[in-house]
């Protein structure tokens, strides 16, 4: 999977990691960065989808695309795809722009719209990506996880990175008997959570 990258996809990643260290640099709005994660972060995801059971594969917060490429590898491997839920107008555009250039898009849907809203048309879970506002974990969290199929997978960033924010949701994460729950120092941090119940 990380041996075989096909060149656009490496070219569009290179793109997007530029686009976000210029933002950072230049001192854009955080609401208007890329705020995407890390290459480490992205191999993890994709190693964690890859040997994800069958089902869905879910990511919420597509912002730019670039995490969306790493689970799009994933989705390649599984012959799969992946559904990826964005807000914001500019970034669903842009995103849909990467996945053109990154020649991916038979791999990916954007879908436009809170991601809470839309869910539950998408049941059996087998992997779910979250890195969207904070505030909105805890809810996306009990969206997700009663999809969840049992050995599915449920991830989300920055819980190192904002700890003090999520210390009420991890501490609710880890006493939830249908997942065994893991934070992971990759990146900013990684909760992978597990399930380990039948729906």
């Amino acid at each position: 999977m990380f041996h075989n990258i096909p060149p656009l996809v490496r070219q569009r990643m290179a793109a997007l990691e530029a686009l976000d260290t210029r933002d950072r640099l230049d001192g854009t709005p955080r609401a208007r960065r890329l705020r995407q994660i890390p290459p480490e972060t992205g191999r993890l995801l994709a190693l964690l989808a890859a040997s994800a059971p069958p089902g869905r594969v879910l990511e919420i917060g597509t912002s730019g695309g670039y995490s969306s490429l790493w689970l799009a590898l994933a989705c390649r491997e599984r012959g799969d795809s992946l559904v990826t839920f964005e807000e914001d107008v500019d970034k669903v555009a842009l995103a849909r722009q990467t996945f053109r250039l990154a020649g991916v898009e038979d791999l990916v849907q954007v879908v436009q719209g809170n991601a809470l809203d839309l869910l539950p048309d998408y049941p059996g879970v087998a992997f779910c990506f979250l890195d969207i506002e904070k505030d909105a974990y805890p809810a996306c969290f009990q969206s997700v996880v009663p999809d969840l199929v049992p050995g599915g997978y449920f991830c989300a960033d920055n819980v190192i990175s904002h700890a003090a924010e999520l210390e009420q949701f991890l501490a609710e994460v880890n006493a939830d008997p249908r997942i065994d729950a893991l934070v992971v120092a990759v990146g900013k941090g990684v909760l992978v959570c597990r399930r380990t119940s039948a729906p």
